[in-house]
């Protein structure tokens, strides 16, 4: 079903945008959304289904993963899928006053914000300037990994998103509070550059 014509709560989305992911990974998109009408009907105001909190890397395309157009997702994305204020606010917003029922925050195979702090930890180098904040950020769910046992790059990314879904739960009262009523579900994923799938590895109401 179109991602437009689904029940806005958080399980229907959800589900509408995972077979939006499979029509990606099997080169049958619909390209919906992208059309002269549809620009001219956005003039007047939004109401994305979604909002994403995905990694800047240019090989993660969100609205193209998951077989989207002009409007149907609200998309955040820093390298690394790091969180702060601007981020936190912008996620709440598309809650509450946009209405958004679902949070996905999406990490990707091959992520090199993941690998530089692994780097890092071990005595690599630390870049300078502003890039050292994407160490400062990541460091503590790379050591966090490393406790519970994790030591592939590919544990690291998968326990980064598991990290973040963690945070913005635990630093958003509005956003818990929404995710505890059932009102707004979250899911963390890990895009697979390989194949082109969105694996989920946390997800909570959309079951």
């Amino acid at each position: 079903m179109p991602l437009r014509n689904v029940e806005r709560t958080p399980a229907p989305v959800w589900n509408a945008l995972v077979a939006g992911n499979e029509r990606f990974i099997n080169f049958d998109e619909d390209r919906p959304n992208q059309d002269a009408p549809r620009r001219r009907q956005l003039r007047d105001g939004q109401a994305p289904a979604a909002v994403v909190i995905s990694c800047s890397d240019s090989r993660v395309p969100v609205e193209i993963i998951f077989d989207v157009g002009l409007g149907d997702l609200f998309v955040v994305r820093t390298a690394g899928e790091i969180l702060d204020q601007a981020v936190f606010g912008s996620i709440e917003y598309a809650i509450e006053s946009l209405g958004v029922p679902l949070v996905i925050v999406m990490g990707h195979e091959s992520c090199g914000a993941v690998k530089a702090t692994a780097d890092a930890l071990d005595g690599g180098d630390i870049p300078g300037g502003y890039q050292r904040v994407l160490i400062e950020k990541v460091a503590p769910s790379i050591l966090e990994a490393r406790a519970e046992g994790l030591s592939t790059i590919t544990d690291f990314e998968k326990h980064h998103v598991v990290a973040t879904v963690d945070q913005i739960l635990s630093r958003s009262p509005e956003i818990h509070a929404k995710v505890e009523t059932g009102e707004v579900g979250i899911v963390g994923v890990h895009y697979q550059l390989s194949d082109g799938r969105t694996v989920p590895v946390i997800t909570r109401n959309v079951d």
